[in-house]
């Protein structure tokens, strides 16, 4: 039997001094017991949670990164626009519908920031993830072509993923 990993016993530095800040912040009581309570909290909470931590895929490209995030800014705007239009509209030209979309990523961290970045685009959301991981399935508002949505959601979400995660 292997001796315990030092490591885990030990928060990483950064998630300390965040807990214990946050903690401090959140109760806004700054006495000895409750500065006492936060350190014992930053210390636990990381240790006990280390067990669950999982292997993520790395950002690979980090400026990539924030373009995209720039490109999801955006589109969430227009979409509102878009998504008011439609709903103060006559209800007879709405035409909602569900898709599915086959994946190319297969990191379960790129596909959650796909389905999640899908949702936060007002006028779709993110239903389900096949069990394989091949099939990421949505609802739409409103479809006028699905080919058509399933590329722009490749094109624009999923590809940049894919480069950012370099999977």
């Amino acid at each position: 039997m292997r001796p315990p990993d030092r490591r885990t016993y030990v928060p990483s530095a950064f998630n300390f001094v965040l807990l214990f800040g946050v903690w401090l912040l959140l109760t806004h009581t700054f006495t000895l017991g409750n500065v006492l309570l936060a350190t014992a909290l930053a210390w636990v909470i990381p240790v006990g949670v280390s067990s669950l931590q999982t292997t993520t895929p790395a950002v690979k490209k980090p400026f990539k990164a924030a373009a995209y995030v720039a490109v999801l800014i955006g589109d969430i705007i227009v979409s509102n626009m878009v998504v008011a239009t439609q709903v103060l509209g006559p209800p007879g030209n709405l035409r909602p519908g569900f898709i599915a979309i086959p994946l190319d990523l297969k990191s379960p961290l790129p596909i959650t920031l796909l389905a999640s970045t899908i949702s936060l685009t007002p006028g779709t959301v993110s239903t389900e993830v096949s069990e394989d991981n091949q099939t990421l399935y949505l609802h739409a508002l409103h479809v006028d072509d699905e080919a058509q949505l399933i590329l722009r959601i490749k094109k624009r979400y999923e590809k940049p993923l894919k480069e950012i995660f370099g999977c």
